[in-house]
């Protein structure tokens, strides 16, 4: 831990230099991207100053103890005050721990999730639907925000797709364990047998990008606009305010029509646009690092099944962990603490290892 916690040290005086080198200075790119790396490393960095400086301490205490020939109530005094020391210690200990092999460098970044519809038909868009329900009102307890960038429902309700924006403290960092197949066991209100479906819905949380990370350019982008259609206010059909963006080297193509400006509908299409070639970018380089060892939690990995809410038994399974909670109804209105804290704790482990 602590060779690692010196190559962050080291990277980071470095930083301080670049930053301070005029020919960086005058390239405002690099310099942003530099500084932005500089601040990453800052928490880590205090923290080990401050690890070094109460480990320190510990070794005069224990120096003055060992003396024997002082006075008594200075010696209890110092006793005390090593134990103190060494309590502060552990815990800086655990939390180097915690930052060093919990650390994504996304983890403080807002996050875009897009929930899709899987097998399942009409019940899948209901469960979609019940997904984004849970996922808006867990970032009420946290003091989140969300914000619909796009949505399409179905004729007889729930959400084919529904994409939004959560912005807030530590978003990314907690919510990308939610990416994966989540899966719903219950009996649908059409079914008249009491017969239990299946079905299924599909979650992704990107890292919302900043231009710094992904660089997009003009050319390389298809800019289509269109009157919006489907399910709407009184605007759908009247304008030409929705924005479809084809981005050419890769193929991915993002559309938006939710806004009745094209500007805003376009401005949230780039938003889009830039987390999922961030996210490209990041799960090629996990493709790599799992070639030699793979961290399934918080992989990101969409296709993967991770966790089943079954209703008959009032059970919530997370089966990447094997957790499970009979709080169903309370999950569902937004109580993941406990699901994500366990989550973190595993991946920590893993890690580690």
């Amino acid at each position: 831990m602590f060779e690692k916690l010196e190559e962050k040290l080291r990277r980071f005086n470095k930083l301080q230099g670049l930053v301070a080198d005029p020919k960086v200075i005058s390239n405002p790119r690099e310099y942003k991207r530099y500084a932005k790396e500089l601040a990453s490393l800052q928490k880590i960095v205090s923290k080990y100053d401050e690890y070094k400086r109460v480990s320190e301490e510990i070794s005069s205490l224990e120096g003055v103890i060992k003396e024997k020939h002082n006075e008594e109530e200075f010696l209890k005094l110092a006793e005390e005050e090593l134990r103190e020391e060494k309590h502060k210690k552990e815990a800086l200990v655990k939390g180097l721990e915690e930052l060093l092999f919990e650390k994504d460098e996304d983890r403080d970044k807002d996050a875009i999730m897009e929930i899709r519809q899987g097998t399942g038909g009409i019940e899948a868009a209901l469960f979609a639907q019940g997904l984004f329900r849970m996922y808006s009102k867990y970032s009420v307890k946290r003091n989140w925000k969300t914000e619909i960038i796009s949505s399409s429902l179905t004729e007889k309700g729930g959400f084919k797709e529904v994409v939004f924006s959560v912005s807030g403290e530590g978003v990314y960092g907690r919510l990308k364990y939610e990416s994966g197949t989540h899966r719903v066991q219950r009996v649908p209100a059409t079914e008249s047998s009491g017969r239990i479906h299946t079905s299924a819905a599909t979650v992704a949380v990107l890292p919302e990008a900043e231009e710094v990370d992904v660089e997009i350019k003009p050319q390389d982008l298809k800019i289509d606009v269109f009157r919006a259609g489907g399910r709407g206010g009184q605007h759908v059909n009247v304008t030409d305010s929705a924005v479809r963006i084809t981005h050419l080297a890769t193929g991915l193509v993002v559309s938006c029509q939710d806004e009745r400006s094209q500007h805003k509908n376009k401005a949230k299409a780039l938003r889009v646009l830039r987390a999922r070639l961030f996210d490209k970018i990041k799960q090629e380089q996990q493709k790599k690092i799992s070639q030699n060892r793979k961290i399934q939690i918080g992989s990101g990995d969409r296709s993967e099944k991770i966790r089943t809410y079954n209703f008959p038994d009032s059970r919530v399974t997370d089966h990447r962990i094997g957790f499970t909670t009979h709080a169903l109804e309370d999950v569902l209105n937004g109580d993941l603490d406990e699901i994500i804290d366990a989550l973190k704790e595993a991946d920590k482990k893993s890690r580690m290892k």
